[in-house]
């Protein structure tokens, strides 16, 4: 018997309650109910590629009310470092969870024929589903060839405005502060002032200080390495690729002569003694341990990569040691694309499998995530216990707000809220309800409230009201007609992904390779590099991934 078939088990008793005193339905059109009009206990097994710290086996506030709301109780279980050689065995063994959300890997899925079409469940059982795609349904499909819809896309929301940087080069608060806020904007502005102040203050509670840490572990290496290359030479985020917005031509990000040169400055920092010595072999757990001590000057990072790590600084009582974001390029005449705008996303989500016992109750079971009163439930919490209604609108009481401020992991952890938001599709920052109130809480005042004195004070000395307030915006950039390309399925029946393997294996190798090397061997490394990508075969699937995106802008802008 799999090991993921579905377990049924008693709800618990407040769940019968609060949906006897339900319309046992969503916006009045399904019904998750049985025929007695208490809700059909049913467990799901879930697996995602994501890890979730979190995670409390819906035991949380948040999600005790969707059990009660839905019957629904989710088995989750959340891989800590990709999931890749989970789900490639799961589509070679045939042993499918219930549900999954395999990000990047869904056409080994799709491949093995696990993935259930969902288009005629949502157009038959999700009413909210569809009022929240509207007329993005065509990204939902999976390919111009096969027109299926496998995954509600999760990591993307409809219509989002960002509000808020969370990326980008940083720098501790203090570091600010005592340097007299000094000017912020290219590479050599940002090395001068770790190094003013990691000469002045070389011991940080009796530990070395170190002016720049990176994370290289596994799939990370990405984020705090890789990825900050074409953001700090003027590309958008593509994932590997650097995609021409005219010919949609695609191309490794790495052979971008600008690249080049951001991987020397780091060869420089590292040469010079500014970069951490064990930025390339330490474990992710090591580099938060490193930030939570107080001692890393800057990070170049995405904050949830480091986020439990600046938690404890918060309870600690070292707000001024967490970290500002600067949109730091290697010379000024090169802008920032963090905000570039890619219309709405699809590609990754969450998909039933054909192992499912119950495909209706679980689109039945998302559908109640998209509608107003879950997207509510899930961003916000519950009303007069999380959040609060003031002369209409919906306010945070300030003592909530300190604790998701200086307790985050603990909050969420207790009470759930966005824990569940990449479970369904879900409405973005800046879109408003049928009561004229923000779906979620990421809006310029809520921002603003959840910043600590610390930041404040930062933001206040550069002019800014949020971190966004100091990066171009979109406005400045055209709308990517394919998307963000990272996350589009690949095919899995050509040599493909064998050869985007080689490429990984060589880049995760030769790019530590050059920044730790001397500087007079920086160039033979580098130029190496990219030889030996194409001889692993770079070029043929540059040339099959261009045909990927010239594809996809056709699907998505099919009529």
């Amino acid at each position: 018997m799999s090991s993921f078939k579905m377990k049924v088990a008693l709800a618990p008793v407040l769940a019968l309650l609060l949906l006897t005193a339900c319309d046992g339905g969503v916006d009045g059109k399904t019904s998750l109910t049985n025929t007695s009009g208490a809700p059909s206990p049913l467990t799901f097994d879930f697996f995602s590629v994501d890890p979730s710290p979190n995670w409390n086996g819906m035991k949380d506030e948040v999600g005790k009310v969707i059990t009660a709301k839905t019957g629904i109780t989710l088995n989750g279980e959340f891989a800590v470092s990709g999931g890749q050689d989970r789900i490639s065995l799961m589509a070679a063994s045939r042993d499918y969870p219930d549900i999954v959300s395999p990000k990047g890997e869904l056409s080994k899925l799709v491949d093995a024929g696990a993935m259930l079409d969902l288009t005629d469940l949502i157009e038959q059982h999700a009413p909210n589903l569809k009022k929240l795609y509207g007329n993005s349904m065509n990204r939902l499909k999976y390919s111009n060839e096969d027109q299926s819809i496998y995954v509600l896309p999760t990591y993307y929301a409809v219509d989002q405005k960002y509000f808020d940087a969370g990326g980008g080069f940083g720098i501790q608060h203090r570091v600010l502060k005592e340097l007299g806020y000094p000017k912020v904007r290219t590479l050599q502005d940002y090395e001068n002032i770790l190094r003013a102040y990691s000469e002045k203050h070389p011991m940080t509670d009796g530990q070395p200080t170190i002016p720049l840490t990176l994370d290289a572990d596994n799939w990370r290496i990405m984020i705090t390495v890789t990825n900050p290359a074409f953001l700090a030479t003027g590309a958008p985020d593509d994932g590997e690729y650097y995609i021409d917005p005219v010919t949609y031509e695609a191309k490794l990000h790495y052979k971008r002569p600008e690249e080049k040169e951001y991987f020397r400055w780091l060869n420089h920092m590292y040469n010079e003694g500014l970069l951490d010595q064990e930025s390339f072999v330490q474990k992710s757990d090591q580099y938060k341990s490193k930030i939570a001590s107080g001692r890393v000057l800057g990070l170049i990072d995405q904050d949830w990569g480091y986020a439990d790590a600046e938690d404890a600084l918060k309870s600690a009582g070292k707000a001024e040691a967490t970290y500002s974001h600067f949109p730091v390029t290697l010379s000024e005449d090169m802008k920032d694309h963090s905000f570039q705008d890619t219309g709405f996303v699809s590609g990754w989500g969450i998909g039933i499998t054909t192992s499912n016992p119950d495909p209706v109750r679980t689109i039945q079971f998302f559908d109640y995530l998209a509608s107003e009163e879950g997207q509510i439930l899930m961003n916000w919490g519950i009303q007069g216990q999380h959040y609060e209604i003031k002369d209409g609108t919906r306010v945070i009481p300030a003592a909530v707000q300190e604790q998701k401020t200086n307790h985050a992991s603990a909050f969420q952890r207790e009470s759930g809220i966005g824990l569940y938001k990449n479970m369904s599709g879900r409405y973005g920052d800046g879109v408003k309800d049928s009561t004229n109130n923000y779906y979620t809480t990421n809006f310029p005042e809520q921002i603003q409230a959840s910043y600590t004195q610390a930041e404040k004070e930062t933001l206040q000395a550069y002019g800014a009201s949020t971190w966004k307030d100091l990066f171009p915006n979109e406005e400045e950039f055209a709308v990517k007609p394919w998307g963000a390309a990272y996350n589009m399925p690949t095919p899995g029946d050509s040599d493909y992904n064998v050869i985007f393997q080689k490429t990984q294996d060589i880049i995760r190798k030769r790019i530590p390779e050059a920044v730790l090397s001397s500087p007079d061997q920086f160039d033979a490394i580098y130029d190496g590099l990219i030889a030996e990508l194409n001889q692993a075969g770079a070029e043929k699937m540059e040339k099959q991934y261009t045909v990927l995106i010239q594809n996809r802008v056709r699907l998505w802008n099919a009529d």
